[in-house]
C-alpha cells in the first residue's frame, strides 16, 4: 500500500469524506483514515436525516446557508435518488426565547438583511396550516420555503463513492490514528495499519476531536451531547410536517425545546420523527457513549407529541441517537481553522470539528480543501476561526 500523500484526513464522515473528494478532484493524491468503519453509527453522522435550513440568527449565517445550495445541486448530479426532500422550514414558539438554534426574532433580521423571503405566522396559523394545537397565543412563527430534509445516509453513500472513483483517493477504515510527529515539513501519522506521511493534515474526527488534537498536544473546549430522537406511527396517513423547531422555555431539567421531520421513505416511512434539541446529562468524554436514548428525554419529547402534535400515536416505537461535540465557546457553534501558532508546521494542519453541520457538507468540503492544498481559501471563514486564543495548549 501506498505510504505517501499530499493530504492525509483524519476522520471519514460527512465533512472528511466531501473535503477528500474535493482534494481529488485537483488531483492531489489524499489518504482519509477513519477509526471505525465507514458509514458507522458511531459520531455525529449517525442517524438517517437532517435538516436543512435557512433562518439562522446570524446574517453570515443564513449567507453561508444560501451559498451551500449550489454545491448541494452540484452533488445531487452524482446520484439519481434525491438527497432532499424540500418541504420548508417552520420555526414557531415563545419569540422571548434563545435557544442554541438562536431566536426566532434575529431571525428575521438576519434574513430580511439578506432579502430571503419567508412568512410571518401567528400562534392560530402555525396550528392551522401545519398541523399543532394547543400552542399558547403568544406564540409566533416564521415559515421559510427552501428548508428541507436531509438523507445523511444517502449524502454519506455517495460521498464515499465518489471517493472510491477518484484514483487518487484512498479510504482506510478501522484506522485510529496514534500519533502525529512532524519533521522537516512533513507529517508522520502512524495508525496500527502503519505510518503514512503527507505535507498536509486536515482534522475532520467528528465528536473524536480531542483525541485528535490531544497528539498535536493542544485542545478545545468542547461538550458532548448523546442526542435522542423518537419516531411516531401516523395514524392520520395524509397528514405531513415540514422541518420544525420549537422555542420554548425550560422547565426544570426539561429542556423543552424541540425539532422534527416529515415523513420520508429512505427513514422509517409512515412514522415522524421528533426529537429533543437539550440532554439531560452531558458527556465528559465520547467513550461515555451508550447508543441508548435517554429515558427521561424521551418521556418530555411523547408529552410534548401528545400535548401539540396531530394525527400521530404519541408512542415512540423505534428510537436512536446521535453523538456530538459542541464548542463551549461563546459564539463558536462551528471551528474551522489552521493549527495554532505553537504547533509546529501548523499552517499545513487544517482543522474542523464541533457543532451541526450537516446541512454544509458540499461547501465545507469545498472550503477544507482549499485551505489545505492552497493554504487559505477566499470564503470568509472568520466567524469560524479560533487561532491561539480559544486553543489550549496541553504543554
Amino acid at each position: 500500500m501506498k505510504r505517501t500523500y499530499d493530504v492525509i484526513v483524519i476522520g471519514g464522515g460527512a465533512i472528511g469524506l466531501s473535503a477528500a473528494n474535493e482534494a481529488g478532484k485537483r488531483k492531489s493524491s489524499v489518504l482519509v483514515l477513519e477509526r471505525f468503519s465507514f458509514l458507522n453509527q458511531r459520531g455525529s453522522s449517525a442517524g438517517i436525516s437532517r435538516q436543512y435550513r435557512v433562518p439562522y440568527p446570524d446574517k453570515y449565517m443564513v449567507q453561508m446557508a444560501l451559498d451551500t445550495m449550489p454545491y448541494w445541486d452540484k452533488l445531487q448530479e452524482s446520484t439519481p435518488k434525491p438527497l432532499m426532500d424540500k418541504v420548508g422550514t417552520l420555526w414557531f414558539g415563545d419569540p422571548n426565547v434563545h435557544s442554541t438554534e438562536g431566536n426566532i426574532g434575529q431571525a428575521k433580521l438576519a434574513m430580511d438583511s439578506l432579502g430571503v423571503k419567508y412568512d410571518t405566522l401567528t400562534s392560530a396559523q402555525v396550528e392551522e396550516k401545519y398541523r399543532f394545537k394547543g400552542l399558547p397565543d403568544n406564540y409566533t412563527g416564521i415559515f421559510q420555503k427552501d428548508g428541507a430534509s436531509i438523507d445523511l445516509a444517502l449524502t454519506l453513500k455517495t460521498m464515499l463513492e465518489l471517493n472510491i472513483a477518484h484514483p487518487t483517493v484512498h479510504l482506510e477504515e478501522n484506522a485510529p490514528v496514534t500519533r502525529i510527529q512532524e519533521k522537516n515539513k512533513i507529517f508522520y501519522v502512524t495508525t496500527p495499519k502503519g505510518t503514512y506521511q503527507a505535507a498536509k493534515v486536515v482534522i475532520t474526527p467528528g465528536p473524536y476531536i480531542n483525541d485528535v488534537l490531544n497528539l498535536l498536544k493542544f485542545d478545545i473546549k468542547v461538550t458532548y451531547w448523546e442526542m435522542s430522537s423518537a419516531y411516531f406511527k401516523k395514524v392520520d396517513p395524509k397528514i405531513q410536517y415540514p422541518t420544525w423547531f420549537v422555542f420554548q422555555n425550560n422547565i426544570g431539567d426539561n429542556g423543552n425545546q424541540f425539532y422534527g421531520f416529515p415523513e420520508v421513505e429512505w427513514d422509517h416511512p409512515g412514522y415522524i420523527r421528533v426529537a429533543p434539541d437539550f440532554v439531560i446529562k452531558e458527556l465528559a468524554n465520547p467513550s461515555q457513549r451508550t447508543g441508548i436514548p435517554n429515558k427521561q428525554e424521551l418521556e418530555y419529547t411523547t408529552e410534548w407529541v401528545k400535548n401539540h402534535m396531530t394525527g400521530l400515536e404519541p408512542i415512540p416505537l423505534y428510537t436512536s441517537t446521535c453523538l456530538i461535540a459542541l464548542s463551549k465557546i461563546k459564539d463558536k457553534e462551528l471551528v474551522l481553522d489552521f493549527a495554532p501558532p505553537y504547533v509546529h508546521n501548523h499552517e499545513n494542519i487544517v482543522i474542523y470539528g464541533t457543532g451541526w453541520a450537516a446541512k454544509f457538507i458540499p461547501l465545507l468540503g469545498s472550503i477544507i480543501a482549499d485551505m489545505a492544498i492552497d493554504g487559505k481559501t477566499d470564503y470568509n471563514i472568520r466567524p469560524f476561526e479560533l487561532g491561539y486564543k480559544y486553543f489550549k495548549s496541553l504543554i
